[in-house]
């Protein structure tokens, strides 16, 4: 298997697949573009190149990063001859099953043997599509979110058939970039969609049973969980604020909704167990030693009041209802 990837191939040269190819080409590493004709490949590469250009102009990118994109990303007029030489390649085609089986498997056959080939699909499982490819030990989702070249997270979707051998040099393709790569396993919607829809649901269901506006359901979510959850995500969270907290909040909230809040059995185990998280230095997956809670609140205070002053000096997301109550205030 392949221990470092220096030549990729991008399959798809939309906004995502140039937002992956652009940003690993910054970074060094000799990319090609693909997509349904040499026009449409050649139309996302000048993007790219004009993305990435506005970015440096904008003081987003060091200087040198459009000539660093330019030396290292190339348009192909076929699949088949982006993938030759590729130690990496990356199907990003459209959310369809049959189209994306179809892709896999020119590329499998037209790519080297030990080349890793990746599917950047966001809910279809890797069980789904492996059949389709050669040697599916090589064959894992690489799953970028949009704007793939501003987020940092990447899921990593392992099947049945994928060698643990592949990930190292995965992992050390995205470190290259400044990505970071999630090892997860191949449940329906991985685990960013499984998290993101259930948030969807229930806030849309917030204003359809008239709780709360949209508007200040996503004041709510912005100001406070959104606010937070750079810095203390879920899991972490439970440990600061309590586990037995939350598990009384479960019933109280099953009790009035139904059984899709029940408290999850590891949360009552733990509890059960008498971790109750920071304030007894028992969380729900590790200790905490009394000096690192101390150094935790000062992280936090730091964290908080930082993400305070980078909220006010960007100011409301252009267009938003807040922006448009600004202005009036202001006037």
């Amino acid at each position: 298997m392949i221990n470092r990837i220096e030549r990729v191939a991008v399959i798809g040269a939309g906004y995502m697949g140039t937002g992956i190819a652009q940003r690993l080409a910054a970074a060094g590493v000799t990319v090609t573009v693909t997509d349904a004709s040499p026009e449409l490949a050649e139309a996302g590469r000048q993007r790219a190149l004009r993305d990435v250009a506005r970015d440096v102009e904008a003081g987003l990118l060091p200087a040198g990063t459009t000539e660093a994109v330019e030396a290292n990303l190339t348009a192909a007029a076929t699949l088949e001859e982006a993938v030759r030489d590729a130690d990496f390649v990356e199907e990003v085609v459209p959310e369809v099953l049959e189209i994306k089986r179809d892709v896999l498997a020119r590329i499998s056959a037209a790519a080297r043997p030990d080349a890793i080939i990746g599917s950047n699909t966001s809910t279809i499982p890797v069980r789904l599509m492996a059949s389709a490819v050669e040697r599916p030990e090589r064959f894992l989702v690489v799953h970028w979110s949009n704007p793939a070249h501003l987020v940092p997270g990447v899921e990593l979707v392992v099947g049945e058939a994928t060698e643990e051998a592949v990930l190292p040099a995965i992992k050390e393709l995205l470190q290259r970039a400044d990505w970071v790569g999630a090892v997860v396993g191949d449940a329906p919607g991985f685990v960013l969609n499984r998290l993101q829809f259930a948030l969807v649901r229930e806030a849309l269901l917030l204003v359809d049973e008239g709780h709360a506006t949209a508007e200040d359901v996503d004041i709510v979510l912005r100001t406070t969980l959104g606010f937070r959850m750079p810095f203390i995500p879920p899991i972490a969270m439970l440990d600061m604020a309590g586990l037995d907290i939350y598990e009384k909040g479960y019933g109280l909230l099953q009790a009035e909704l139904g059984d899709r809040y029940s408290a999850p059995r590891v949360l009552t185990e733990a509890v059960a167990d008498g971790r109750h998280g920071m304030k007894n230095g028992r969380g729900l997956f590790r200790d905490y030693a009394p000096e690192t809670l101390d150094e935790i609140a000062a992280w936090r205070a730091k964290a908080y009041t930082g993400m305070s002053r980078l909220l006010a000096e960007l100011g409301p997301m252009p267009g938003s209802t807040t922006e448009s109550e600004t202005e009036e205030t202001s006037a």
